[in-house]
């Protein structure tokens, strides 16, 4: 079974930046779309970014495109996200999850199978 892990997240100011990262167990790499959602308090959980198999291609949800980056290494079995300009409304728990989610289709969760156990990111005025 594959497992991943968050990290990076914390508290910022708004208008600074956090990078995540998420490493993954088991044959992750070079297998599956790796993908980023978040969940705000009282609020569903959604989708922010995804990056195909072999990192060629990306997708981001328009409320963080110009802002974040999604980015993976293989080798290494992470996936990362780049956070810039962060705001307010970013405040959430960031999960990273993998599985074959198509990257035309990235916004689907029934198509990640693991899911890590979250991260807090807090975004200040």
């Amino acid at each position: 079974q594959v497992q991943t892990v968050e990290s990076g997240g914390g508290l910022v100011q708004a208008g600074g930046s956090l990078r995540l990262s998420c490493a993954a167990s088991g044959r992750t790499a070079s297998r599956y779309t790796m993908g980023w959602f978040r969940q705000a308090p009282g609020k569903e959980r959604e989708f922010v970014a995804a990056i195909s198999r072999s990192g060629g291609s990306t997708y981001y949800a328009d409320s963080v495109k110009g802002r974040f980056t999604i980015s993976r290494d293989n080798a290494k079995n992470t996936v990362y996200l780049q956070m810039n300009s962060l705001k307010p409304d970013d405040t959430a728990v960031y999960y990273c999850a993998t599985g074959p989610a198509r990257i035309d289709t990235p916004s689907r969760e029934y198509e990640y199978h693991y899911w890590g156990q979250g991260t807090q990111v807090t975004v200040s005025s």
